[in-house]
């Protein structure tokens, strides 16, 4: 595990934490979300409306060619963006870059509205209508169609990214955070959660886009409506602090507080990279994965489903992340240490340090500072070192094996646990020792206790309303990158090598499950910035025709209403 998080790492530092200036993600995926809301003339605020007006139906012909609805394609679309990012990732961003994140978060899914736009506009001009009446669509056949053939190496590169990012992104993230939320919750070990959510997860994927579309365009707004009302709640409960909440995340976003996550030094740029990849995690913006659900749209007219397309970070990032972030830095548990508890295996991602340990502003531990040796456990007390958990020095530690204090000795070599043994010397399994204490909440469980916090005046168990909404949102998650993952696996492969990916795909969502919170999110990370990077080329090169096609569509439909 320790190997695979270190190569993790590695990947994600590289695109993502560029030293001293701009991280190369974060700029070419701003860069392209203005460049496109200058040229396309603001189509997120003007072309707003026409949106609203196709998914309810205004303009729809039950002939056009295409699986499904605008809606069911939007509600497709969105269960696969509306999920875990919005939750867990919006917590997370804040951990690490404050409450500014937030503010460079709902930016991000401003201008990701015109990213949006032009992709999914792309992807309807260039799909495949196949003999049987089904499409496929997506950035590998705008990438080979609209740049030609001499470009196939970038759409047969985009397409096996693809096939990565399903199994992290809209997998591996889903299983994790959902196992994560029980097993605090409830108890549930991750195993049977993996099992029990890979199944249901197949169960839905075996009948491909038509029942993926029927199942989402149920769930979506179900879930959608359940998880903002109860922040809308929070936010009543608590109105009298929202103008110093919203003050703290205009102010933290140009000048981050000295303090983020428990540690000291953090800086402009990094928390603008924590709002700008969690937002885009969330929304998916220049990803290239919603332009797959898209293309399956019934129409003839690609700018029509664009516009469609263009509500999905309005959804999704500019209204459920910025309440999930109000409500987290409004209940001001973000920077607060609660009680957690967790099993003292690799899995937990706990740094056994030295006393004296001070956190860096990138949430690591020096090396110097990592312990390597013997140290002693009296009564469920570590001697002479520190244990480090979500970036923070855990307090009032204490180690328990079966219900009562741990004697005995830790084995540790540069912070890791190596072995326990017993106050006989006998060696004692990692997953029998449980460790207890006060640390920062990290991920799902710091926005289910910001929701605890935020509810207590109405109801003790705010918690389990976040664990219901993240069961819910990983579930339609996976389902939703499970047809992202088959329409790119069948265009590198051909139709045969569907069935066996899904096979995969399932497998690693039980994976997913039972690693720790570290890989999984640094692969998704990773995984998102490989797929982003083709993409955002082949969008940026035919944005000219997106342009004129919008002009074109635009004078038709005007002219229309003007006769009614």
């Amino acid at each position: 595990m320790g190997e695979v998080q270190d190569i993790v790492g590695a990947a994600s530092e590289f695109l993502w934490n560029t030293p001293r200036v701009m991280p190369f993600m974060v700029t070419i995926l701003l860069f392209t979300g203005l460049f496109l809301t200058v040229r396309l003339g603001l189509v997120q605020v003007r072309r707003f409306r026409h949106g609203v007006r196709a998914v309810l139906g205004r303009y729809s012909r039950p002939g056009d060619p295409g699986d499904v609805s605008h809606f069911q394609a939007l509600s497709s679309a969105l269960s696969a963006t509306v999920g875990i990012g919005n939750i867990a990732g919006v917590a997370t961003a804040v951990h690490y870059g404050g409450p500014g994140a937030v503010f460079w978060l709902w930016l991000t899914g401003f201008i990701g509205m015109a990213t949006k736009f032009a992709e999914c506009t792309l992807a309807q001009r260039f799909r495949d209508v196949h003999p049987d009446g089904s499409v496929s669509g997506g950035p590998m056949y705008y990438i080979e169609k609209g740049l030609g053939p001499r470009w196939r190496w970038l759409a047969v590169t985009f397409a096996a990214c693809a096939v990565v990012s399903s199994f992290g992104s809209g997998n591996a993230i889903q299983a994790f955070t959902m196992a994560d939320s029980l097993r605090a919750d409830f108890g549930i070990p991750p195993w049977v959660s993996g099992i029990g959510s890979a199944t249901l997860v197949g169960l839905v994927i075996i009948g491909g886009i038509r029942r993926i579309g029927q199942v989402t365009s149920f769930l979506v707004p179900f879930m959608g409506a359940f998880y903002v009302l109860a922040a809308t709640l929070v936010i009543a409960l608590h109105v009298e602090d929202l103008p110093a909440a919203v003050a703290a995340i205009v102010a933290g976003a140009f000048s981050p507080p000295g303090m983020v996550g428990g540690f000291a030094g953090s800086t402009f740029i990094f928390t603008l990279t924590w709002g700008v990849k969690r937002g885009l995690f969330s929304n998916e913006a220049g990803q290239g994965s919603a332009p797959i659900a898209h293309a399956a749209a019934r129409t003839e007219e690609p700018v029509r489903e664009g516009s469609v397309a263009l509500l999905e970070p309005f959804i999704d990032t500019v209204v459920i992340c910025f309440m999930t972030g109000l409500v987290v830095v409004l209940t001001g548990t973000w920077n607060q240490k609660h009680l957690d508890e967790v099993p003292f295996t690799a899995q937990s991602a706990i740094l056994v340090v030295s006393e004296r340990t001070v956190v860096q502003p990138t949430g690591k531990v020096r090396d110097e500072d990592l312990f390597t040796g013997e140290a002693s456990v009296r009564e469920g007390r570590p001697s002479g070192v520190a244990l480090v958990r979500n970036h923070a020095v855990m307090e009032d530690v204490r180690l328990d094996r079966h219900g009562r204090p741990f004697e005995g000795t830790l084995a540790v070599r540069a912070g890791t646990l190596q072995e326990l043994r017993d106050s006989q010397g006998g060696a004692v399994s990692e997953a029998s020792v449980r460790v207890r204490g006060r640390t920062l909440l990290n991920g799902s469980l710091l926005s289910a206790r910001s929701f605890e916090v935020g509810l207590s005046p109405l109801i003790p168990w705010g918690s389990y309303l976040v664990t219901i909404a993240v069961s819910l949102f990983a579930i339609s998650t996976a389902i939703s990158w499970s047809y992202y993952g088959d329409r790119a696996i069948r265009y590198l492969a051909g139709p045969r090598a569907v069935m066996p990916y899904r096979i995969v795909y399932l497998v690693m969502h039980f994976l997913g499950a039972v690693f720790s919170l570290e890989v999984v999110w640094g692969f998704g990370d990773v995984a998102l910035g490989l797929m982003a990077l083709p993409n955002l080329f082949g969008v940026l090169r035919l944005s000219g025709l997106v342009a004129r096609e919008a002009r074109d569509y635009f004078r038709r439909v005007e002219a229309v209403d003007r006769r009614r």
